[in-house]
């Protein structure tokens, strides 16, 4: 089938998650029984960032496995209702991949993820050369499969965003392909008190990149060149209550604001930030992602 030019294509995992609020803050190991609040929610990277870019107004293809199950289908025809081109799904065998997330009333979590077998599965090269061609974007998660689809973005010439998550190691052979072939690379900083050193070794291994490092309350860091840029925390008068998909929200509104829209990167920094903490006020969802409308209404203060 051929795909209509898209500006933005996502690349990731999407699956559901099964969201555990704690009624007393804590687990009591002690006991057998915990008292919970469950709420399932159309998730992950891909869930995200997708329904991200399309309540922004810009228009999405997906390519990402599903299973042939309740969930898969039920992903596909939300995906299909908000006009997210579907071409791209394939089917993985072991299911709809799902996550639980702990929910702390900080709005922190413990996430618990089911891939399934997104580290064995390849994806249709050929289908997604085609979802390429003419696209603006492309936005990589990291399963493993994702990595197969890199070469084809980059001879389709769109820019190539990388979201390589919460990085432990500086050299870690994982994300070394997606490191190598961004053009934009973002990542978590909750295991990093200065993202600027990890910043600095992926500046060595790929000069040209431009940098975004999420550090949750205390702000966002933009690395470009030799250079280490500190961003605090947006102030919006919105409660803190889940911080699921707040990295996505972060990618997205940068990518949008600068790739998209044309604006600065400290803009597009500033507008990121107040696309992730939008998303922190909003509860165990991802139909929320925040409108053009919004972000200029809380840029404007």
């Amino acid at each position: 089938m051929a795909s209509k030019n898209v500006d933005v294509v996502v690349v990731g995992n999407v699956g559901i998650d099964t969201n555990v609020f704690f009624q007393s803050g804590e687990i009591d190991f002690s006991v057998e029984a915990n008292f919970t609040e469950n709420i399932d929610v159309l998730g992950q990277a891909g869930g995200y960032a997708s329904r991200g870019y399309a309540r922004r107004g810009a228009s999405t293809a997906f390519i990402g496995c599903v299973g042939a199950d309740f969930s898969g289908d039920y992903i596909k025809k939300v995906f299909t209702l908000e006009g997210i081109n579907t071409d791209g799904f394939f089917i993985d065998p072991q299911g709809t991949s799902r996550s639980i997330n702990f929910m702390y009333r900080s709005g922190k979590r413990k996430n618990f993820y089911d891939g399934k077998s997104h580290m064995k599965l390849s994806p249709p090269v050929d289908v997604a050369a085609k979802i390429f061609a003419g696209a603006r974007l492309a936005h990589f998660n990291i399963p493993n499969w994702a990595r197969n689809l890199l070469p084809v973005a980059r001879q389709a010439g769109v820019t190539i965003a990388c979201d390589i998550q919460d990085v432990v190691e500086f050299e870690d052979p994982y994300r070394t392909d997606f490191v190598k072939m961004a053009d934009i690379l973002f990542f978590s900083a909750a295991n990093h008190p200065d993202p600027a050193p990890l910043m600095h070794y992926y500046l060595q291994k790929n000069p040209s990149l431009v940098i975004i490092s999420g550090m949750g309350e205390r702000g966002c860091a933009l690395g470009t060149g030799n250079r280490v840029q500190y961003f605090p925390p947006v102030n919006i008068d919105l409660p803190v209550v889940d911080t699921n998909g707040a990295g996505d929200a972060l990618a997205v509104g940068f990518l949008t604001s600068h790739v998209l829209e044309g604006c600065s990167l400290e803009e597009s920094v500033q507008r990121g930030q107040i696309s992730a903490r939008y998303k922190c006020a909003q509860r165990a969802t991802s139909d929320c992602m925040i409108t053009r409308d919004l972000m200029d209404h809380y840029q404007r203060g």
